[in-house]
C-alpha cells in the first residue's frame, strides 16, 4: 500500500493527489497557521521519517508564506541602489522556519522531522512530526528514547533536524569537504 501512495506523491500533478489537494487547500488557508491533526496526510513519508501511530507522537500541519526574505526599507541615508530590500535570500529554508515556528508553539515537545505537503501561489504547507520526551511510551521505546536525554532539547533551533542539517550543508558527506586518503 505504501508503495502506491509514494508513487502518487512522486508526481502529484499526474495522479489523484492534485484533485485532492485542490479541494483541501482552500480549507487549510482558512484555518489557523499551525493545526494539530489526528493522522498524517502522507503516511508513507511520515513513517519513513520516524512517525509511529501511538501515543507520544503528534503531527502538526503548518503553512509558511512563499518567497524570499522581506527586509524593511531604510528611511534615510541610502541610495535606492544600496537599500538592499529585494532579491535577498534567507540562510534558513522555509521548511526550517516552519519547524521552528511549530517548536515555539509546542515548547514541551521535540521536533523529529518534517516534510513538504503542498504549495499554492502564496503559501507552502508542511507537516511536522513531534515527539513528547516525557511520555511513558516514548521513554520505553528503545528506538526513540534517545530524545528523552537533555542533550536533545531544542534540537530544531540548533539545526539538528534533517532539514536543519541540509541547510547547514551537512547532509552530503563528500561534497565541500576534502577527502582524506
Amino acid at each position: 500500500m505504501y508503495k502506491y501512495i509514494r508513487d502518487a506523491w512522486k508526481n502529484p500533478s499526474k495522479s489523484y493527489v492534485k484533485e485532492l489537494m485542490r479541494t483541501r487547500t482552500p480549507i487549510w488557508r482558512k484555518e489557523s497557521v499551525i493545526v494539530k491533526i489526528d493522522r498524517p496526510t502522507r503516511i508513507d513519508r511520515a513513517r519513513s521519517l520516524g512517525y509511529k501511530a501511538k501515543k507520544g507522537y503528534i503531527v502538526v500541519r503548518t503553512r509558511v508564506r512563499r518567497g524570499g526574505l522581506r527586509k524593511s526599507r531604510f528611511t534615510a541615508g541610502r541610495k535606492p541602489k544600496r537599500m538592499g530590500i529585494k532579491k535577498i535570500t534567507m540562510k534558513k529554508s522555509i521548511q526550517r522556519i516552519a519547524e521552528e515556528r511549530v517548536a515555539r508553539k509546542f515548547p514541551n515537545l521535540e521536533v523529529l522531522n518534517s516534510y513538504w505537503l503542498w504549495e499554492d501561489g502564496k503559501f507552502k504547507f508542511y507537516e511536522v512530526i513531534l515527539a513528547d520526551p516525557h511520555h511513558p511510551s516514548i521513554k520505553n521505546d528503545s528506538k526513540i528514547n534517545w530524545i528523552c536525554n537533555n542533550q536533545h532539547t531544542n534540537r530544531v533551533f540548533r539545526g539538528l533536524t534533517s532539514e536543519g542539517k541540509k541547510s547547514r550543508g551537512l547532509r552530503n558527506k563528500g561534497k565541500g569537504a576534502e577527502k582524506v586518503r
